[in-house]
C-alpha cells in the first residue's frame, strides 16, 4: 500500500496585528497581492476560481473561524489550503498547509507530472511565498 505525501506547512511570524492579516488572507483582493488572481469571498460553500500558471483551478471554502482559520479545497485533485492566524502580542503568526496529496507516483493530471514532483515545486513556491511575499505585502 502506497503512502500519501506529507502536507507542506509553512510559518512565519509577521509584524502586523491578527485583523490586518486576517484581510490579506479572506478577500479576494488581499489574496491577489500575494498569491494569485481570484475571486474569492469569505463564506463557507462558497466556489470561487484562483487563476493558476496551469490554468484556473475551481476552489471551494469549507471552514471559516474568523480570525484565526480559514480553509478551501483546491482544484480538483483533493487538495486543501488552511490559512491558520495566532495573534502573539502585537504580532500575528501565520500558518498555511497544503494538504490532500496522494502517493508521489500518482499523476496529477492538470500539471502532468507525478505527485511527488508537484509536490516538491510547490513547496519551494510556498516558501517563497509566505517568507517572503506575504510577509513584504502584509508588513507595507
Amino acid at each position: 500500500m502506497k503512502e500519501n505525501l506529507p502536507d507542506i506547512t509553512q510559518t512565519v511570524l509577521v509584524e502586523a496585528p491578527i485583523q490586518k492579516v486576517w484581510n490579506y488572507v479572506s478577500t479576494a483582493e488581499g489574496i491577489s497581492a500575494w498569491f494569485m488572481p481570484n475571486d474569492f469571498q469569505a463564506r463557507e460553500g462558497y466556489e470561487f476560481t484562483i487563476q493558476s500558471p496551469f490554468g484556473p483551478s475551481p476552489c471551494k471554502v469549507f471552514e471559516i473561524d474568523e480570525p484565526h482559520k480559514l480553509s478551501f479545497q483546491w482544484d480538483t485533485d483533493g487538495w486543501f489550503v488552511t490559512f491558520l492566524l495566532k495573534e502573539i502580542g502585537t504580532q500575528t503568526e501565520f500558518t498555511l498547509i497544503h494538504g490532500g496529496w496522494k502517493d508521489g507516483e500518482a499523476i496529477v493530471p492538470k500539471a502532468k507530472m507525478s505527485g511527488a514532483a508537484v509536490r516538491g515545486t510547490m513547496e519551494q513556491g510556498w516558501v517563497g511565498i509566505v517568507q517572503n511575499k506575504f510577509k513584504q505585502v502584509v508588513e507595507a
